[in-house]
Order: C-alpha cells, then structure tokens, then sequence
C-alpha cells in the first residue's frame, strides 16, 4: 500500500491555515505520498468512521490564499484512553501534520508517546497556528496568523478610534487571547490606543475588575486633563483566564452555565463585561464620560493572510518535509531569521503533564516598558492636583500604584 500522510487541524481558525494545507500537500504529493485531510479534528481521528478526503495539487493549489480552513476544525481534546491506532494501521499512515495551538500541540505530544509505545512508526511535526502568538517559539518569532489578525485588527481598531475622535467617545475594545495579551498589546501599540490593559501586566499584584476599571478611568480622567474627550481602551479577555468564578459572577451579568456549573463567557461579550463596570463606576464618581463596547475576535480568524503570512506559512509547510525526510518527530517546525527550518521538540517546552507552556507577553522587555512609559494615558503622581476636579482620591487611580510598579 502507499505510504500516507495525514494533515489535521484543531483549535480555532487562523490565517495562513490553507496555506500550510496546501504546502504541505504539494511537497509530499510531488514525493509520492498520499495526502490524506482529515475534518473535524482530533474527534474524527478517533471516531469509529473518521471523515477525511484525499488531497490533491488542484486541491492545494485553489486553497492555498484563502482565509479560514478548508478542513473542518474540532475544539475537542481527546483523553489518553480515546486514543487509537486503526486510521494509521488502516491507511498506512507514516507521518500526522498536526496545525493547531497550544492544546493541538499537547495532544499532539501525548499522542506521539501513544504510538510509540505501540511500536508503530508513525512520525508527528506540528505547525504553530494561533492568532493569540502564544506557543513558546523564540522571543520576536511569532506563530503564523499572528501578523494577519492583527493587520485586520489594526484596520478595524483605527477606524474606531477615528470614530471616538469624530463622536467624542470612548469605545472599550476586548481582544482575544486566551491567558496572553499578544493581540491587544500589538493592536492598541500600532493604533497608539491610550490604554492597553493585557494580563502580563499584574506582574506584581493580583487581577481584578476593580484594577481594570481604574485603569481605564485613569486614562479618561488623564485625557480630559489634555483636553481629549475620546479614547479607546483594548483589554485582552486573557484577563479572565486569571479571575475565579466567583468573580465573574459577581460582576452582575446573566450568565448561562456548563454542566460543571461555569460561567459559559463564550456566549456573552467581553466588551460588555467592561464597559459595563467602567460605565457604573464613572456614574458613582459622577464623571460624564460616554463609552461604548466593541468586541474583536472572530473577525480577526478567518481574514486572508498578509503576504508575511503566506511566505511564513509555506516556508513552514515546506519545512515539514524537510523534518520528515531527516527522521526527525516530536516538534514544532519553526525557523530562524534566515529562513532555517530548525525542530522545536514538543519534550523540551511541555510541562510535567505534557501541556505545552504557553508564551506570555515579556512585559519587561524594553519594547513593551517603552510603549508602557510613554505612548499610553494614565494618572501619576503628577497629575493629583489636576486630577481632584474629577476624582476625590486621585491616587487609587494612579497607573504605577495600582499594578504596584
């Protein structure tokens, strides 16, 4: 039987995904293997029937700058003893591509340990994918879709700030970005948004929504010290990663819950949450300020990737062959700064329980300082005496104590 490879995709959508489909089918295709997409993820792999198709260059070569994925994506993580080996005995399988995130790239890890202890010789590389920018690549290498989620971002973003200059408004944006503030960081830095609030940023102090809500009060309160009756505000929802139940509940908001008795934030806007509070805060210190809430996410997954995208993601999709061809299973395919594909082994960047370590924003990188120190809005000691026409104590709004830098 032909020798077969498998290319599935799981987590949420990010651009350059068919790129890398696409790559990665002409090159094995042009070696002789067979190219087998897999729909719906890690639960049609181990489903009784796995849905897949057999890609071709025609396939590939119509894909390959479209936005969103041609294979049909799957959230689901499936448990150590759902794992089985039929599909690859079946179809001869000798190498999974896995594209995903960090929770892709963890299964991927254990699945790898699976099929090894069955003595079954079936490689795995995975491809980077997330628009959040969080598995641990090296410092400044992003992960694909990166780059074109936020160029549409930054698209979107300024035509809001634009909007607040033009309405004399305030918009309180939500980013996302699971537990890392990549996204809000990279789009309210390229807007030059007055406030940027991620979760790196309580480095030194506990998250909280009253923090948040001072935080963006400290920048309006600031602005209209310069005389600036608009702004925006961007928030990465990664913030809540870091906040428990309890006080997601208590912010006042109908939720639904999950069977285990959770807030389900999917179903509601994170926007919402936060202007919600800084609207009923604003009121008890009778500050006439107009804000509105803008959610950005999902627009942001399926855009069509930049050129930087497409050259990244074929290169990637390119160097998984090269991986492959030397022996090498296990890793990430990532690159260096001339374009070396170089293995990131799964082992080497995963926890004792083999998820992988998330990349967080290195908020004390001089970059971030620099943006932090001088391109955001927000109450210093300076500003007190202006700052007590508006607020009666100017220093529970001051940006440095309230994070305690």
């Amino acid at each position: 039987m032909k020798e077969a490879i498998a290319i599935l995709c799981a987590g949420g959508p990010a651009p350059g995904i068919n790129t890398v489909i696409s790559s990665v089918t002409k090159i094995f295709s042009n070696y002789g293997y067979k190219v087998i997409g897999i729909h719906g993820g890690y639960r049609s792999l181990f489903a009784d029937e796995p849905e897949y198709e057999y890609l071709d260059f025609e396939y590939a070569d119509n894909i390959f700058t479209r936005g969103g994925s041609a294979l049909r994506m799957s959230r689901y993580k499936p448990k150590d003893d759902e794992f089985k080996t039929a599909f690859f005995e079946k179809n001869n399988v000798k190498l999974l591509v896995t594209i995903g995130g960090d929770d892709t790239a963890s299964t991927a890890n254990r699945l790898s340990q699976f099929l090894a202890a069955k003595k079954l010789n079936v490689a795995n590389i995975h491809v980077p994918k997330t628009i959040d920018n969080d598995l641990p690549l090296p410092e400044g290498f992003p992960t694909f879709g990166y780059n074109s989620a936020k160029e549409e971002g930054v698209r979107l973003a300024t035509t809001i700030y634009e909007d607040a200059r033009t309405s004399g408004t305030w918009f309180v944006l939500s980013a996302m970005g699971r537990e890392a503030g990549h996204l809000a960081m990279g789009i309210g830095t390229a807007c030059h948004f007055p406030m940027i609030i991620i979760p790196e940023m309580f480095n030194k102090t506990k998250i909280n929504f009253d923090k948040i809500t001072k935080l963006v009060i400290s920048s309006m309160v600031k602005r209209r010290i310069l005389g600036l009756d608009y702004g925006v505000a961007i928030i990465s929802e990664g913030v809540f990663h870091f906040m428990s139940d309890q006080e997601i509940i208590e912010t006042g908001i109908n939720f639904t819950y999950d069977d285990h008795g959770h807030p389900e934030l999917g179903n509601v806007s994170k926007s919402h949450i936060f202007n919600m509070l800084v609207q009923q805060q604003l009121k008890d210190l009778r500050i006439k300020v107009k804000s509105r809430p803008n959610e950005m996410g999902y627009e942001l997954r399926c855009c069509r990737p930049i050129a930087y995208d497409l050259s990244y993601a074929t290169l990637l999709g390119l160097g998984v062959y090269k991986l492959f061809s030397n022996g090498i299973t296990g890793c990430m395919v990532t690159t260096d700064r001339v374009g070396a594909i170089i293995p990131l082994f799964l082992k080497d960047v995963a926890d004792e329980k083999g998820k992988i370590i998330p990349r967080l924003v290195n908020i004390n990188s001089e970059k971030v300082q620099l943006v932090y120190a001088n391109n955001l809005h927000y109450i210093t000691k300076e500003d007190y005496r202006a700052a007590k026409k508006y607020v009666p104590n100017p220093e529970e709004f001051d940006f440095h104590k309230i994070l305690e830098w």
